[in-house]
């Protein structure tokens, strides 16, 4: 299917665009490679519920009761009130939960209590409720219960005041004493500690719930492995075997140790073409940066692409020798860095709908160290916000100048995309800890200080004459579209995901704005805002300035990282990266509001639909791009059939 003739866009709700995504060449590989990414697959949608419970305890119990009424409501579908509850309800799939993905704040109904409670006695489901009418009428309309799902705060305690299912009965400083007491006692550790659990207190002791498949979890867990066990036997290469094998003897024990060797085999293993990602990843999710949200991906190798990658991969020394930092925190030998531009055939858990266009794993740094990194940049993703971003009238509103409008025209995909294998590829397998660092040192402003991390490292890399002689950028300036393109992002039009009078709380948009104010703050005017009629625009003068000021902030922060400072990282973080100017920001949302467009954009799966004969072999995996949204939803909470689909 030519891109031409593929549709990107689908549905949109609320602030929300949903799109779909090509599986380039899907039809070129072979049956076995198709059945392997068949059954990858069903295992990357098998664990779907236990993101909604990491989000939030309440979430299962009001999704659950939500689709029941969808599924079985016989009235009239086409009134105010109920097509305000589709519209939560879709909220409620797309967020994984009660709070918007994002911005973490609980998103509220814009249908009453009394509507949805004659809603359930119309279904017959008053009997059915697993919760008190009281206390979910409270959950879901009361704005300051559970208002927020991660409260990064410093004022506050931001364990009890968080949503997010991670911690029970239990305050932050006796989170961060109980997890301190482990590394103490086991000073030669180096595990990812909590990674996969819950903290509780239990009859006054503090105790963990492990995740994993007799225990917490344990349903979605055992259809996880159900699915990777069948994978294995159609795996490419005995060493896609053994890391299935690693992975399901994780999910068997949930003993971190096995986690650290999983994460080992899947790094060092780079043969086939297929791959995937399945478990308790990233840890944005949590407030102190160390509980894994659940997440699945499955993805294939766009060959073509990977040429790009693979050349930056096999410089990784030279740009680590070339780095700006100081050279106490660079790495003598950078080991296993291995990239690829993928296509994603399914998103799962944390990746989905929204997911991330590149992901650099694993997350430990003593393995990124010893080991090295995968690095994938997901290309029919970002090829699938470029074509549905065409043409919007973005740019021509918010870029006053028509030299850097054509420039972006030119290059700002390539040069995007260059962007995103840097920050991936490098950036985060870049730079190195003290010895004497606990990697947790940062608490909540991990995340955020790791994210700029990596960003400044690509920004101050992609301006660099040495990508031209690379062939990855066509031009000496085509660099100059990335840099304007990220801070006029940093700076202005990445707040119109945000609500009139709220803050920045999301890793990313923090690292953005961090970076963007930053850089106005040290660049004597010659980065600056101008207001033209009543217009604010950004004006760029010196691009080698630029650069410089990308290089200084890049050597504080790895200073930061390396040495563990808390205090600078949340002095930088608490000055630059969480606040708005509220007159900016109103004449940024007037603006954009006009555009019409949506802010925020995700994803409906393909459908993998297995072709078998008469006698149950498989013949095929045809892809089906038709499915819509509210089906894909149904279909995997499993009201609608899902006979080899996946």
């Amino acid at each position: 299917m030519t891109s031409h003739k593929f549709r990107y866009t689908d549905c949109r709700f609320a602030d929300i665009q949903m799109l779909r995504f090509r599986l380039k060449d899907f039809e070129k590989l072979t049956l076995q490679q198709k059945t392997f990414i068949y059954y990858l697959s069903k295992a990357a949608i098998a664990g779907r519920d236990i993101i909604f419970d990491q989000n939030c305890k309440y979430n299962l119990i009001i999704r659950k009761l939500l689709e029941a009424i969808y599924n079985s409501y016989s009235g009239n579908r086409e009134t105010k009130e109920f097509q305000q509850f589709k519209e939560y309800l879709y909220r409620v799939w797309f967020s994984n939960g009660i709070h918007h993905h994002y911005s973490c704040d609980k998103f509220m109904p814009e249908f009453s209590p009394e509507y949805l409670s004659q809603l359930i006695d119309e279904c017959g489901l008053r009997k059915d409720l697993n919760l008190d009418w009281d206390v979910l009428k409270d959950v879901i309309y009361n704005k300051t219960t559970l208002s927020k799902r991660v409260n990064q705060s410093p004022d506050e305690d931001i364990v009890t005041t968080s949503a997010c299912n991670f911690y029970e009965g239990v305050t932050q400083k006796e989170v961060e004493h109980f997890y301190s007491e482990q590394k103490n006692a086991n000073p030669n550790s180096k595990i990812s500690w909590g990674l996969n659990s819950k903290v509780v207190k239990r009859d006054g002791k503090i105790v963990e719930e492990k995740w994993c498949i007799d225990k917490t979890y344990g349903k979605e867990i055992k259809e996880i492995v159900k699915w990777l066990t069948l994978a294995k036997d159609c795996a490419e290469n005995k060493a896609q075997q053994e890391i299935i094998d690693k992975l399901i003897c994780f999910y068997r024990n949930g003993n971190l140790e096995d986690f650290d060797d999983y994460s080992i085999s899947w790094v060092s293993a780079n043969e086939g073409i297929v791959d995937f990602i399945n478990g308790f990843i990233e840890v944005y999710g949590d407030p102190l940066g160390m509980k894994g949200t659940w997440e699945g991906l499955v993805e294939y190798v766009d060959t073509e692409a990977t040429e790009r990658t693979n050349i930056i991969s096999s410089s990784a020394q030279w740009f680590e020798d070339h780095s700006p930092i100081d050279p106490r925190f660079k790495r003598d030998k950078v080991k296993g860095v291995t990239a690829r531009v993928v296509c994603a055939a399914i998103l799962g858990g944390e990746e989905y709908p929204a997911s991330a266009i590149g992901i650099n794993l694993p997350n430990a740094n003593w393995i990124r160290a010893t080991y090295g990194s995968k690095s994938v940049t997901i290309g029919n993703l970002t090829e699938a916000y470029a074509e549905a971003a065409r043409g919007n009238g973005f740019r021509n509103e918010f870029i006053d100048d028509k030299e850097m409008i054509d420039l972006i025209d030119n290059y700002g995909h390539v040069a995007d995309d260059l962007h995103t294998d840097l920050h991936e590829c490098l950036g985060h397998g870049s730079g190195k800890l003290l010895p004497s660092t606990d990697p947790d040192a940062l608490k909540a402003y991990g995340n955020t200080i790791e994210e700029a991390r990596a960003d400044l490292f690509a920004l101050y890399y992609i301006a660099d004459k040495k990508l031209v002689e690379l062939s990855l950028l066509p031009t000496d300036d085509a660099y100059k579209a990335n840099y304007y393109s990220f801070m006029l992002n940093g700076l202005l039009t990445q707040t119109v995901r945000i609500e009139q009078g709220k803050t920045i709380e999301e890793a990313h948009m923090r690292n953005r704005a961090l970076i963007a104010w930053w850089v106005i703050d040290h660049a004597n005017g010659m980065i600056r805002l101008e207001n033209k009629n009543g217009k604010t625009f950004l004006k760029i003068d010196d691009y080698n300035l630029l650069r410089q000021l990308f290089a200084q902030l890049l050597k504080e922060i790895q200073r930061i990282k390396s040495e563990g400072d808390y205090d600078a990282a949340r002095e930088l973080v608490e000055k630059y990266a969480v606040k708005i100017n509220p007159t900016l920001h109103n004449e940024i949302l007037t603006r954009y509001r006009q555009l019409n467009i949506a802010p925020y954009r995700g994803f409906i799966n393909p459908q993998l639909i297995i072709k078998r004969d008469d006698n149950g072999k498989i013949l095929d995996v045809e892809v089906d791009y038709t499915e819509t949204y509210e089906h894909q939803m149904m279909r995997y909470s499993g009201y609608y059939p899902s006979t080899d689909c996946a």
